[in-house]
């Protein structure tokens, strides 16, 4: 066989593969975090005495960590929830909760801050689920009511026009859902891929189901009440009290159900239960800040995030896991920036906006009491770029498993996506085997999954690894111009190759991706051409002895609609396949 195509690493990184950094040392081994935001009380009433929540103020606290000095970043809501998966910081509009579902205007710092105003901010913002998606883990928020009423907002991914009103600011009998509570939907990243956001920002009513086994429980999971029972409301449009006390129904119902996943029992689980911002009126009212916290970069920003002070206030929060031993309480103050940053290092992310000022710390021995056993480990390999000659492609698939526990690995489960469509294919449950081959198509991507049991019954991480197979010579989307020929090339991509030899010859392909890799044919009549769109430059073809499958050029860039065209300017030009990554 002749010289294989040189590795694609960088290429096939490009759709969600592992992320290299690991969880910061000291940190326990959480696979999964859920997230429950409630709504606008302050810390000395719903941990008071006679508190309306006794099962968060008195039950839950007993179960895990009390953190009374944990801190909104600013007043309105909006502003808190973006900051929770984002680290951004308030400006006019967020922090009035943006009653009109405008477009960003302005510009990004070198900080990752976005300086300016607007609500749905560009692409190129970071976010907490991008960071996950390209990290290899799973995410989705779950929000209640969210489609009761198909008129004002869809069942999956609800959110306004752009740039048009926001008509869920007040609650109705029938949908109680709330845009401004669920911060996925203000990042053009993530409403501008339909099918993402579609699967990614479903109904609460989608929990249950995912939490029934721990592969389909997300890593990370933010939960969103609607206007009545996070407290917002009281009484509520439908009739119920509303505040504290709803809350304390709804957490009743949901926090065991989530306490008692396979996820959170036999992965580490951790829960946190906490408020968007303290009480803006009233005796409890709270505009105070903690840990650094400072205002946007730009002067059209929100100077006081707290509009009347600095911050949004001490809100207090409670964490449960396996991870922490219960009466656990700790002084030390935090905000929704530090619970951005620990997640992050619980994942081994890279830390985003405000998560990174100075001042602030993430979570660390003062809540995580408790040692908790190890989750067992996996590991998957396959070939960046698939190498097969047959027109079905041949992807071997290895992996391997460690324990935590000592008791050894039972069983893997493998599951297969393919990139552009939602769902994925088991490949093999309960199997001890530790390889497969599959049969991909040309032009696709697949990532493979995998996930080990040991024989205590815990289950690890998912592990995946992702494959690039090439297209044809005549991908789709592909033009060429002038006397192209398509001939047979023994060791060629697919056994055949279309080349010419005149400066009249040209191709152009228009792709979405990131990135593109072209496959060629070097050899004695191997001349050069030159490839625009995307890194320029000129290739050279020759070389004394004629190698084929070889990949001629790549490029790497923002995902997104890309053109790339090839002129030839001299000698023979072969080329053989494409390998596109979404």
């Amino acid at each position: 066989m002749r010289r294989l195509l040189v590795t694609l690493i960088a290429l096939a990184a490009t759709w969600a593969l592992p992320a290299v950094a690991s969880a910061s040392s000291g940190l326990p081994p959480i696979q999964h975090v859920f997230t429950i935001v409630l709504e606008n009380e302050s810390a000395s009433t719903t941990f008071g005495p006679g508190s309306p929540a006794p099962y968060l103020a008195s039950t839950l606290r007993s179960q895990g960590a009390f953190l009374p000095k944990y801190y909104g970043i600013g007043h309105n809501s909006l502003d808190n929830y973006i900051a929770m998966i984002s680290g951004q910081a308030p400006n006019m509009q967020t922090r009035n909760d943006c009653p009109v579902f405008s477009d960003f205007v302005g510009t990004i710092q070198s900080n990752g801050q976005a300086a300016g105003t607007g609500c749905v901010y560009p692409a190129a913002v970071q976010t907490l689920p991008g960071q996950l998606t390209s990290a290899g883990k799973t995410w989705r928020s779950y929000d209640e009511d969210m489609g009761a009423n198909p008129s004002r907002e869809s069942a999956t991914c609800g959110h306004p026009a752009l740039n048009g009103p926001d008509n869920t600011e007040t609650a109705t009998a029938t949908d109680q859902y709330a845009t401004r509570h669920d911060p996925f939907v203000y990042f053009h990243s993530i409403i501008d891929n339909q099918a993402l956001c579609n699967s990614h920002v479903v109904n609460l009513d989608q929990l249950p189901h995912d939490l029934a086994s721990a592969s389909t429980t997300p890593n990370y999971a933010f939960i969103t009440p609607d206007l009545c029972e996070d407290g917002h409301d009281a009484p509520c449009a439908n009739g119920d009290p509303g505040g504290l006390a709803q809350v304390n129904t709804f957490l009743q119902k949901w926090v065991p159900m989530i306490t008692g996943s396979p996820a959170f029992k036999q992965q580490n689980g951790l829960l946190i239960v906490t408020f968007d911002e303290a009480a803006t009126s009233g005796p409890a009212a709270d505009a105070s800040s903690c840990c650094g916290e400072i205002p946007g970069p730009a002067a059209d920003m929100a100077p006081n995030p707290g509009g009347s002070g600095p911050g949004g206030g001490v809100v207090g929060a409670v964490m449960l896991s396996p991870c922490i031993a219960p009466g656990t309480v700790t002084q030390t103050p935090y905000n929704h920036y530090t619970m951005l940053r620990s997640v992050e290092d619980i994942f081994g992310l890279g830390r985003i906006g405000y998560a990174n000022l100075p001042g602030e710390s993430s979570f660390g021995s003062d809540i995580f009491t408790r040692a908790c056993a190890p989750a067992p480990q996996a590991k998957v390999t396959a070939p960046a770029l698939a190498s097969s000659r047959a027109t079905t492609s041949s992807i071997p698939v290895r992996w391997s498993g460690s324990d935590g526990s000592g008791a050894g690995i039972a069983n893997y489960t493998v599951t297969v996506a393919q990139a552009g469509k939602s769902g994925s294919r088991t490949l093999a449950a309960g199997t001890k085997a530790t390889s497969l081959t599959f049969h991909g198509k040309a032009g696709k991507t697949y990532r493979f999954s995998v996930e080990a049991t040991d024989l205590a019954g815990a289950h690890s991480a998912a592990a995946t690894a992702t494959t690039v197979v090439p297209s044809g010579a005549k991908p789709h989307g592909g033009h060429y111009h002038g006397r192209w020929q398509v001939k047979h090339v023994k060791g060629a991509w697919e056994g055949k190759a279309i080349s010419c030899s005149s400066a009249s010859c040209s191709f152009t392909l228009t792709y979405t991706g990131r990135a593109i890799a072209i496959i060629g044919e070097r050899g004695p009549t191997g001349g050069s051409a030159r490839v625009s769109g995307g890194k320029s430059r000129t290739i050279n073809l020759h070389a004394k002895k004629r190698t084929t499958r070889q990949v001629i050029y790549r490029t790497q860039g923002k995902d997104g609609r890309h053109k790339l065209t090839l002129k030839v300017k001299r000698g023979t030009v072969a080329l053989e396949g494409f390998a596109i990554t979404p």
